[in-house]
């Protein structure tokens, strides 16, 4: 099975909670966190497998759509990410969110 990285980009905390909810529930996908970026930029990580991961965005960036003064900034999928960047990103599956790995 190949495990691929999503992450959609946000303005704002209140979107990319509302993306999350939605990316979790459209598909069989495991969050594995969020960065803050700054200047109310928020990512949010998901991984799984490649199709789940796609449809998984596609709701997450409905979802943005619907929040009040939401923007999307970006979105990006990852097939087979390379494990190396496992360790140089947060985009792994820790501890916290292992139990809920699909």
């Amino acid at each position: 099975m190949a495990v691929a990285v999503g992450m959609i980009e946000t303005l704002g905390f209140p979107c990319v909670v509302e993306a999350a909810d939605a990316m979790v529930k459209a598909a069989r996908v495991t969050l594995v966190g969020y960065e803050k970026i700054g200047s109310a930029r928020v990512t949010v990580v998901v991984r799984g497998n490649v199709s789940e991961v796609q449809a998984s965005i596609a709701a997450g960036i409905e979802a943005i759509k619907r929040v009040n003064g939401g923007q999307l900034l970006s979105y990006h999928i990852i097939a087979r990410p390379h494990e190396n960047l496992e360790f140089v990103l947060p985009i792994r599956y820790t501890e916290a969110v292992e139990q809920f790995a699909t």
